[in-house]
């Protein structure tokens, strides 16, 4: 008996962590404890603990006499809506979470489980970084973590939520991971911090400004999420294991949401403007598309002019990209291109159907975008369509013009449908630029040129701007009522939920990065 309660107390000694004090410092910030967030990730009473015990070995600078129970981190599995996921939480009131050797491995080794069993892994990082008094060793484990984030790349769901200070070496494995959330306020992520910076370049910069929330969020493309606090974070990340399948040889859960999978949507009949150059939001078509309007978004807060999002069609997770004309137009510049091709590769290796939503002008011009390398960029989008070996549908509402068209995945980058509004326009450019260009005798020889140029652009629009040319060349496989949307592509997915389609054999492909 006396060993089961010597058990009992070393556990509970052992679950306080840093002790009550540091623990009152941790909530006094607005934050939780690692196991406090570790209870609200996962279903109620399911997190086991493993690894309980481990503790550092490090001797030196006085670290024999430093008492740190789990070696500041807490990792095991549990249940997320009764699906199998493995976590990790660092623990701050622990050595302030710092990574140290055996801190490492416990991470190393739950990374391990994950992969064999082939189910998601969740990172709360909340970490002072590198254990310094333990030299290379710390920066040993943190190269074994970022090798195991790489091998499972692609291979089982890898989320990373920041919800403290995450710096230097350290950011680098959430950067590897599918998904990185990150706490207003109270979390940063940064590679060298203010004082550094203040000292090597002499700029002034706040720790939230550097590297915080939104500034990931918006600015950097670093974070895909940013939730209030801790536990609206972590609400969050549940909700985003729903849309996920649980390995890369499944397909995501699929839900009786009770939409009709038939309902028409009137609406979509008078959605597109008149206007050719007047905006609409994007995201009323995709929640009247979606199953009861739910959707989520995925980089809010990133290269607005596009969309990435997952919604369900009749139950099924689906991903889609959407050009959004209430921002820069909807064109494609450096930053959509690399969040759209980023969200159609994780699509592809997770069984994810692609459902791409086009209106877009083209590529957005300029000296800062070719400057920034926005060929390079671009190509990152092609590419990620051309691998992608899930079933693709593309619906063109409006623009679709020159190599931008080609960009949102026409036939030729492998859409196996694809679909037109009436209100599609579908040429190399649009009906004005495009007149300037192939009637320029015409109109500079007329009496009168305004009046040659207007008719000459009719003349286009009549010829060209319009889904019917591409329709007869088979580029375009239906032209739609817009009502009927809803019901045409969840009809194509059921269509292609039986695709086979493999890739030739090689190492790797070279995207350009």
């Amino acid at each position: 008996m006396n060993k089961l309660e010597d058990l009992r107390t070393k556990k509970a000694a052992i679950a306080l962590g840093g002790g009550q004090k540091r623990i009152d410092a941790q909530h006094k910030q607005g934050k939780l404890t690692a196991r406090e967030r570790l209870d609200l990730l996962f279903d109620e009473g399911s997190f086991v603990e493993i690894d309980v015990f481990v503790s550092h070995r490090c001797n030196n600078f006085d670290m024999a006499d430093k008492h740190a129970p789990g070696d500041g981190v807490v990792t095991g599995y549990g249940t997320v809506d009764g699906r199998l996921v493995f976590a990790y939480a660092q623990d701050f009131t622990v050595l302030g979470g710092s990574l140290g050797e055996y801190h490492a491995e416990k991470i190393v080794k739950v990374q391990g489980m994950a992969l064999k069993m082939g189910a998601p892994i969740i990172g709360l990082n909340d970490s002072g970084g590198a254990r310094i008094q333990e030299g290379v060793n710390a920066l040993s484990g943190f190269g074994k973590i970022f090798y195991n984030n790489t091998i499972s790349s692609g291979v089982i769901p890898q989320i990373s939520v920041i919800m403290g200070p995450c710096a230097g070496g350290a950011v680098y494995s959430p950067a590897i991971t599918d998904f990185v959330f990150m706490v207003d306020k109270t979390s940063q992520m940064f590679i060298t911090g203010p004082q550094v910076i203040k000292t090597v370049t002499g700029e002034d910069i706040s720790a939230e400004k550097l590297g915080g929330a939104m500034t990931h969020n918006s600015i950097s493309g670093v974070a895909h999420f940013i939730g209030k606090d801790d536990a609206e974070t972590l609400v969050q990340v549940r909700n985003l294991l729903s849309y996920l399948p649980s390995n890369n040889l499944e397909t995501a859960p699929v839900y009786a949401t009770g939409d009709d999978s038939n309902r028409l949507i009137p609406e979509f009949n008078e959605i597109i403007p008149e206007n050719p150059n007047k905006a609409y939001d994007i995201y009323e078509v995709i929640r009247k598309l979606a199953d009861n309007g739910e959707i989520y978004d995925v980089m809010p807060h990133y290269a607005k002019n596009i969309v990435t999002c997952y919604i369900r069609l009749d139950g099924q997770t689906v991903g889609v990209i959407a050009n959004q004309p209430k921002f820069a137009a909807g064109c494609l510049d450096i930053n959509a291109s690399d969040k759209a091709a980023r969200f159609i590769r994780r699509c592809d290796a997770f069984n994810t159907p692609l459902l791409t939503i086009e209106d877009v002008p083209g590529f957005l011009p300029g000296t800062d975008q070719e400057y920034g390398g926005i060929i390079r960029h671009g190509a990152k989008m092609l590419y990620a369509y051309c691998e992608a070996t899930v079933p693709k549908v593309t619906m063109i509402l409006r623009k679709a013009y020159g190599g931008a068209y080609i960009g949102m995945c026409n036939k030729e980058l492998g859409a196996d449908l694809v679909l037109a509004w009436p209100s599609a326009q579908i040429a190399v450019m649009g009906a004005e630029g495009a007149a300037n260009i192939v009637f320029k005798n015409d109109i500079s020889a007329a009496a009168d040129p305004v009046a040659k140029r207007q008719e000459k652009v009719a003349e286009y629009e009549e010829k060209f701007n319009n889904p019917y040319r591409a329709a007869e060349m088979g580029y375009v496989d239906d032209i739609i009522e817009p009502a009927t949307a809803r019901q045409r592509v969840i009809s194509a997915f059921d269509m292609l939920a039986s695709k086979r389609q493999s890739l030739p054999a090689k190492k790797h492909g070279n995207i350009p990065l």
